[in-house]
């Protein structure tokens, strides 16, 4: 019997610390709270988890408090001087008023004095008065800690407190702006895109300025809660089309988002053509235009490139350079594009079909030529065809990925090999 009642209570207090340790609100307890952020977070094993234990000084009572961050993350600078100083210090501000409660009003009648006051509220104090950083905000669930944690930020949990305060204390090192790699342009603005969510936006704001520009921020992926941007302008943007760029960003059911090339992917509409309908870009001023054309910028985070919704074919054949030329001379490019895209797509189909099926369309001096050339080769023209394609992708592949000072290596070698294929 007495067996059975210690595994009664056995389970039952297996059953607790599960539930402990699947909670989602904050303990009012700091060293339970402190237990379970050591658990999550594996800080015998991670080394760049920071959880700062000490005092709080409010209103000459003593707390005790946690500051929680990760190294490498966070403004050192900013977490001494605007965070710890301020709640650990005996200063002015928190020990005036040895009492615990802020008179509101007083009256005074017949030598009797009325007073209205106030009790303390340590939740409220800290928030007005000891924490003059720009951007706190509270935060009542370990997921909202969490989320805050690992983009950069700190967050402070004080004892018998169930709320904690989420402070912007951002420090980590990222990529300034710079001119942009892939879409170069002589005449306009020489800024793109960097990595940065936040920086992104102010070049959109900044690019825009235009008060009707609504920014939403939505979360991607039930692991990496990617933070993306969806950028239109009120009153020119289709409020349809708005919504429905928004359906499908909270419908997507995956666990991480990394690039903005998988959210592309991923919001199109599956078509058997594999017409693109989603357009990217790293100009700011190139994704300002088409807002103020009444479509919708997406952005990333962690990625230096938006995306631009929907797109039309004209769009795959614009440069940013256009908008600095006459149009007369911007609509000579976009036809000379169209022409290039005509070859690239028809020209081997019409040069298979020209000379094996239809060959008296050939001159004759050049039917006699090509026939001499190919009178001492084994395969067919589809086979050399293909050959070419496909020494074209090897050639344009390892340009890309081979070190830059084998690219000259990489031209000579392609152009010989081109040669020999169409020889």
């Amino acid at each position: 019997m007495r067996m059975r009642i210690t595994k009664i209570l056995t389970l039952g207090n297996l059953q607790e610390n599960e539930k402990m340790f699947e909670a989602k609100e904050i303990f009012p307890s700091l060293n339970v709270t402190l237990e379970y952020i050591k658990v999550k977070y594996n800080t015998l094993i991670n080394s760049d988890i920071v959880l700062r234990e000490f005092t709080l000084t409010a209103r000459n009572r003593q707390y005790k408090a946690l500051l929680f961050f990760i190294d490498g993350m966070v403004d050192s600078a900013l977490i001494n001087n605007n965070v710890l100083e301020s709640l650990m210090l005996r200063n002015r501000a928190n020990i005036f008023e040895a009492d615990q409660n802020q008179v509101i009003s007083e009256a005074k009648t017949n030598n009797i004095t009325v007073r209205k006051v106030k009790k303390f509220n340590l939740e409220e104090y800290i928030f007005d008065s000891l924490l003059p950083q720009n951007n706190v905000k509270k935060v009542s669930s370990f997921d909202e800690v969490f989320n805050g944690v690992n983009v950069g930020n700190c967050v402070l949990i004080v004892d018998t407190l169930s709320v904690a305060f989420d402070i912007d204390v951002k420090g980590f090192k990222q990529r300034e702006v710079s001119t942009p790699n892939n879409e170069n342009i002589i005449k306009g603005p020489q800024e793109a895109f960097v990595e940065n969510i936040r920086t992104n936006t102010s070049l959109l704001r900044r690019m825009s300025n235009n008060k009707d520009l609504i920014i939403e921020n939505i979360e991607v992926g039930k692991l990496s809660k990617t933070k993306c941007a969806v950028c239109y302008i009120q009153n020119i943007a289709n409020s349809d089309l708005v919504a429905e760029v928004k359906y499908r960003m909270n419908n997507l059911e995956i666990d991480s988002l990394l690039s903005s090339g998988e959210l592309e992917q991923l919001i199109e509409e599956d078509n058997k053509f594999s017409i693109p309908k989603v357009l990217s870009t790293e100009r700011p001023d190139k994704a300002t235009k088409y807002l103020y054309g009444g479509r919708v910028v997406v952005l990333i985070g962690g990625n230096p490139y938006a995306l631009i919704m929907p797109a039309t074919m004209i769009d795959f054949i614009a440069s940013p350079e256009d908008t600095n030329l006459k149009f007369q001379f911007a609509n000579f490019l976009k036809f000379l594009r169209l022409l290039a895209i005509i070859i690239t797509l028809f020209l081997p189909a019409f040069y298979v079909a020209i000379t094996n099926f239809h060959q008296e369309l050939l001159p004759t001096e050049l039917l006699f030529s090509l026939l001499a050339s190919r009178e001492n080769v084994p395969f067919p023209i589809i086979f050399e065809i293909l050959i070419m394609e496909i020494s074209f992708e090897l050639i344009r592949e390892a340009g890309i990925r081979v070190p830059s000072p084998l690219g000259s290596t990489i031209g000579i070698v392609g152009a010989l090999v081109i040669r020999t294929s169409c020889s």
